[in-house]
């Protein structure tokens, strides 16, 4: 069990509750790892590789998540996930339970399916990555507002970057022509599910060896109007101000540099990136077919 204490109100209570679960379904007390400021969960899971373990846990946000499928992917060990944090996005975008006995139930007892991973330059991901907006409004959305209000805390990250100049963005999708933008945003995702039930990217799957690319370029306020009826109602007609594409190869080039985020970790200012996928590289444990 790799643990975010951050996440759970009460760790002694939360460790006790999933101890319990797993000997009700006859599994001894598991290793427990929780989560440090210095490291997210890669070195925990490392070290619970090297103890020989069948199955980890990923208790916390879609940042223990991260760390977890960084330090599992190729090993041929399956993740199972307890929900733990504001955004939940993998969980959520895979119909995952959310009560502790469920998510128990299905890690232990579930299917093992095989994911992709994408890979912003050599950072991970198993959700979305993007430049732009997402990375802003990650950055100055605080931890007690997430806590506090949940998911609603992003709407004012959101709005607090919504006037942020455009960037010049060039786009290259594998092999094709370069696409040239100036872009609010560049979003590229593993699946398409944000907070709150919006689907930004409502063609996205974990599986299918592609990235699904949003590139947002509103310029005005009646083009933001457009642009969130656009995702609110799930249109699947066209909209020039939010374009969407599919690669298995991404190249963005930037200027000025901008903000970018890995599962809504910011992880600085770049000018250039590369996004790719590692087909199938992590194995994950969902309900079976004929569970609801």
């Amino acid at each position: 069990m790799i643990a975010n204490p951050l996440r759970v109100p009460d760790s002694a209570a939360h460790r006790a509750e999933v101890a319990a679960e797993l000997a009700r379904l006859g599994w001894d007390e598991p290793l427990w790892f929780d989560t440090t400021a210095e490291d997210a969960g890669v070195g925990m899971t490392r070290k619970a590789l090297a103890e020989g373990v069948d199955l980890v846990f990923s208790s916390g946000g879609d940042g223990t998540v991260r760390a977890c499928a960084e330090a599992l992917m190729d090993t041929g060990v399956p993740l199972a996930l307890l929900f733990g944090g504001t955004g939940n996005l993998l969980a959520r975008n895979l119909g995952l339970p959310i009560g502790i006995p469920d998510a128990i139930r299905v890690g232990v007892e579930g299917e093992t399916r095989a994911i992709d991973v994408g890979m912003l330059d050599d950072l991970p991901f198993v959700v979305m990555a993007g430049l732009g907006l997402d990375a802003a409004m990650a950055d100055s959305t605080t931890t007690e507002a997430k806590r506090r209000i949940g998911w609603l805390a992003y709407v004012g990250g959101v709005l607090r970057h919504i006037a942020d100049r455009p960037f010049r963005a060039t786009i290259r999708l594998d092999g094709r022509a370069p696409i040239r933008r100036r872009a609010r945003m560049v979003l590229v995702g593993n699946v398409g599910q944000l907070q709150g039930g919006l689907r930004l990217l409502p063609e996205a799957a974990p599986d299918d060896g592609l990235l699904d690319v949003l590139v947002l370029t509103p310029r005005t306020p009646m083009d933001w109007l457009r642009v969130v009826g656009h995702v609110v109602t799930r249109s699947k007609g066209h909209e020039p101000r939010a374009e969407r594409y599919t690669a298995s190869r991404v190249s963005i080039a930037v200027s000025p540099a901008v903000l970018s985020e890995c599962d809504g970790d910011p992880v600085g200012h770049r000018g250039e990136v590369t996004v790719t996928t590692r087909p199938k590289a992590l194995l994950l444990r969902t309900p079976r077919e004929t569970e609801d």
